[in-house]
């Protein structure tokens, strides 16, 4: 049964139509991009200024560090540039002399660089502590140190 040249309209009409009405649903649907600051600073945590290593080529590692309730990451430094971010559980960084900060989850901190401290799970669930470093070839990450007197 042939087309009626009504019917041939309607479809040259209504086709175009149709193909708007879902690619503008497709669109309402499709997923929106969010972006969220975490941090931004110039200093650490216990106010050093940010420099980043020099004389090797540049190195990045990011690393996720879990501690059980009540373990710590025992006495160190860094050396390199950090910044941290509490996935979950309760994270409390001592700084000798400068004090301790306690850090919970969805907070950023650009840890300490050239100061001694230590880190405890203070909480009673297991600390996630994302961990990204700005470092250079041969430069480690932390260096283990004596407790501060």
């Amino acid at each position: 049964m042939p087309f009626s040249i009504r019917k041939k309209v309607l479809l040259a009409l209504g086709a175009p139509a149709l193909f708007a009405l879902g690619a503008a649903t497709a669109m309402a649907l499709a997923p929106s991009i969010s972006v969220v600051p975490l941090l931004e600073t110039t200093k650490t945590v216990v106010g050093e200024p940010i420099v980043y290593p020099t004389g090797a080529p540049a190195k990045i590692t990011a690393s996720l560090i879990n501690l059980s309730p009540g373990a710590t990451t025992g006495w160190h430094k860094h050396g390199i540039p950090l910044v941290g971010m509490i996935m979950d559980g309760e994270l409390t960084v001592d700084y000798g002399a400068k004090g301790k900060r306690t850090f919970k989850p969805g907070e950023a901190f650009a840890e300490a660089i050239n100061e001694t401290h230590q880190g405890t799970n203070t909480g009673t669930d297991m600390v996630r502590l994302f961990v990204v470093y700005m470092g250079a070839e041969g430069l480690p990450t932390s260096v283990p140190e004596k407790a501060p007197e």
